[in-house]
């Protein structure tokens, strides 16, 4: 960018909030919620949201376009659920649910949201919606309005309740550049390359920690040839061939390539957040780990294959932690699962 057009000040450059310009906004009321926010809410470049009072049992998916959340699930709405309580979300099945945070964003801020990981670990889709919005996940710059979560189980039946985090906000300045891309190909190599779902298995509990035995919901995946044959409608939990690094002043989003080279859709969680697989935060040798699912014909992948494409934008600066020293479930992860399941 020429040096003509940077902002004089260096607090007000284009980029990626870190955690200390996300504590910035909560105290300005940019961002609110119903309930007080969590100690360990605030991530080093995005915010968890949570879970409110209500969600509703939809017939169909859908897109505001002009109009409210709350005017648009009239045309839709089944039936209210209690998440005080704590609900059942079926596979195969669509909720529109509520969300505790309400944006209040100011003039030149923009948010995209994205699934945690242990949500795309466990092949739960979830979208944010806001009102009148145009757009799955990207809140347009100053919108002001609550916010509603999405939630689609595709192969596990799921527990969730009032304060349940399945999926996260990142907040920009400006238009931030986007810094370069790298390709992420996928490891077919070693003992264990994988984990395909199990169908009609139990309930996981969102909020259990580490307690669900994995065998009872995953089928492991041995070495062949340094090949695996996706069947039609499975879900698969993989890993990149090389290490992911997310530098200190970064965040990535891993993005699908184009489906023109192969029949399945990879990684539905896709924010790295700074610090991820630095030596800085300890992480050194951390891999990405890939959530695959194979669309309507099989496809055989092969090792090496690139499966995705991380894209690193700037942070406007450094944040006062990095990942995994507020503690991680997947900091120096390699092939894993997510957190919900004791060690394979």
């Amino acid at each position: 960018m020429p040096l003509e057009t940077q902002p004089a000040d260096p607090t007000e450059k284009p980029g990626i909030l870190p955690m200390q310009g996300l504590n910035a906004l909560i105290e300005a009321g940019a961002i609110t919620s119903a309930s007080p926010f969590d100690a360990d809410q605030v991530q080093p470049a995005s915010l968890d949201l949570r879970l409110g009072a209500r969600a509703w049992r939809v017939r169909a998916s859908f897109l505001p376009r002009g109009r409210t959340v709350a005017e648009r699930l009239k045309d839709v709405e089944m039936h209210e659920i209690d998440l005080t309580r704590g609900a059942v979300f079926e596979s195969g099945c669509v909720y529109i649910a509520e969300l505790q945070e309400r944006l209040d964003l100011p003039a030149g801020i923009s948010a995209r949201a994205n699934p945690k990981s242990s949500t795309g670990r466990v092949d739960v889709f979830v979208r944010l919606l806001t009102d009148c919005g145009d757009l799955f996940d990207d809140v347009v710059e100053g919108y002001s309005g609550p916010t509603y979560l999405e939630i689609a189980p595709q192969t596990f039946t799921v527990l969730a309740r009032t304060g349940t985090r399945l999926n996260q906000l990142r907040l920009k300045r400006g238009a931030s550049p986007k810094l370069y891309t790298t390709d992420c190909g996928v490891d077919l190599t070693g003992e264990l390359v994988g984990f395909r779902a199990r169908r009609h298995a139990g309930i996981i509990d969102l909020d259990h920690i580490a307690g669900h035995d994995p065998r009872k919901y995953w089928e492991p995946l041995w070495f062949n040839r340094g090949e695996l044959l996706l069947d039609p409608g499975e879900f698969y939990i993989l890993a990149s061939k090389t290490n992911v690094e997310i530098p200190v002043r970064e965040a990535a989003e891993m993005l699908p390539i184009d489906p023109g080279v192969g029949e399945f859709r990879v990684h539905y969680a896709g924010f790295f957040d700074p610090g991820f697989g630095t030596e800085e935060a300890q992480g050194t040798g951390s891999k990405g780990v890939l959530e695959v699912r194979c669309h309507e014909t099989p496809f055989l992948l092969e090792d090496g294959q690139t499966v995705a494409r991380l894209v690193y934008e700037p942070l406007t600066d450094k944040p006062t932690r990095l990942y995994g020293q507020l503690g991680s479930n997947y900091q120096k992860q390699g092939l894993k699962l997510s957190k919900h399941f004791q060690p394979w």
